[in-house]
């Protein structure tokens, strides 16, 4: 296959394009969740920059930009310069193969998804090295941090792709979504759906599996010795990981661009996936402005002790269904059987006064180490 010089300047233009709208819906997201979390909190958020305070994140990019770098004695200038590049460029590459409709994608690929599996996961070198280069301990101890997490919640969240890829068939973005044109494999698989929404949550770091940069904890976690721009490319990725699970969740589980009344052209096609895609961002604001920072130790035991043992169940289930050929609605049924059971065990959990939970603790520890010391 030749490669033109104009095939490199139509490519390098989509890059560009692809940029711009990416940074376009950072700034509208900092604003849309400024804006809701004030009404959920009876605030009325920002108001004084720009009718409505509209241009309010354009005022913040500013400040950010003009602020001072400052760099700790200790650290390795390179890898500290390179951290944040490492944690943008898979965040962006990413979107070369994750498609807005049918026709509005940079490169359709066949391996869409196994694109997006190998290259979102190399974010977690830069936080390590954003760490490590620092030379400080807190930042060390976020970037220890953040690997454990974003490797223990990268387990349910490949696992419950490879559900959505055994259901459609293809590893390719434009056939999973074909795949819902009746049905959203959000029916068909509510326990996929919960799961990948939750570990998509902590695979970004939101609220509340923001653990990894806890402020009452380890100050700023991997993060702490940055100022100024470089400081901001880490927040540009973290929206950019936002929409992006957003959108995935979209793409793999209510349809995409596709609708049960036919096709629509692009345009209409790409609104009806963006409006889906906002849906999902204002849900996860809504569970930012809801619940309260999990504890280490909660936030390694939800992965290892629920989500991952879910994700096996759920693969299974997927696996029983289409090779008995069972009707679809079989699958639905299993998934909500299935995922009743840790529903329940919460709400008996939550049944269960703190009081009288201290003392089974107490006990189960005086228990254990009567049996260290025999």
């Amino acid at each position: 296959m030749t490669v033109t010089f104009t095939d490199v300047i139509l490519v390098t233009l989509a890059l560009l394009s692809l940029l711009t709208g990416l940074s376009v819906v950072v700034l509208s997201l900092t604003w849309l969740e400024r804006k809701f979390l004030g009404r959920l909190q009876a605030r009325v958020g920002p108001t004084r920059v720009g009718p409505m305070g509209l241009l309010q994140p354009i005022a913040d990019a500013i400040k950010l930009l003009f602020k001072e770098d400052v760099i700790p004695g200790g650290a390795d200038k390179v890898l500290f310069w390179l951290a944040p590049l490492l944690v943008f460029v898979p965040s962006f590459v990413v979107w070369i193969t994750i498609p807005f409709a049918r026709d509005v994608v940079i490169r359709n690929l066949d391996l869409g998804l196994f694109f997006f599996i190998a290259f979102s996961v190399l974010s977690i070198v830069g936080l390590v090295l954003a760490g490590w280069s620092s030379a400080s301990k807190y930042a060390i101890l976020g970037g220890f941090r953040s690997a454990a997490q974003l490797i223990s919640y990268e387990i349910p969240l490949i696992m419950t792709i490879l559900a959505t890829v055994m259901l459609a068939g293809s590893m390719n973005f434009i056939d999973v979504v074909d795949g819902q044109r009746t049905v959203p494999y959000a029916v068909l698989m509510p326990l996929g759906l919960v799961i990948f929404f939750i570990s998509g949550l902590a695979e970004i770091g939101r609220t509340p599996f923001d653990i990894y940069f806890a402020e009452s904890e380890v100050v700023g976690g991997p993060f702490v010795e940055y100022s100024g721009a470089h400081w901001a490319v880490f927040f540009l990725a973290e929206y950019i990981n936002t929409f992006m699970v957003a959108a995935l969740v979209a793409l793999l589980f209510l349809g995409g661009w596709s609708w049960p009344f036919g096709d629509l052209p692009s345009a209409a096609a790409m609104a009806l996936f963006l409006a889906k895609t906002y849906l999902v961002v204002l849900v996860i604001f809504w569970i930012r402005g809801t619940y309260p920072r999990l504890r280490i130790d909660q936030l390694m035991s939800l992965s290892w002790k629920v989500l991952i043992p879910l994700s096996f169940i759920n693969i299974i289930l997927v696996a029983v269904q289409l090779f008995y050929g069972w009707p679809a609605w079989t699958l639905t049924l299993m998934s909500l059987a299935v995922l009743a059971v840790p529903i329940y065990a919460q709400i008996r959990y939550q049944r269960i006064p703190a009081m009288e939970r201290a003392r089974r603790y107490a006990e189960r520890g005086i228990v254990q180490r009567a049996k260290v010391r025999s």
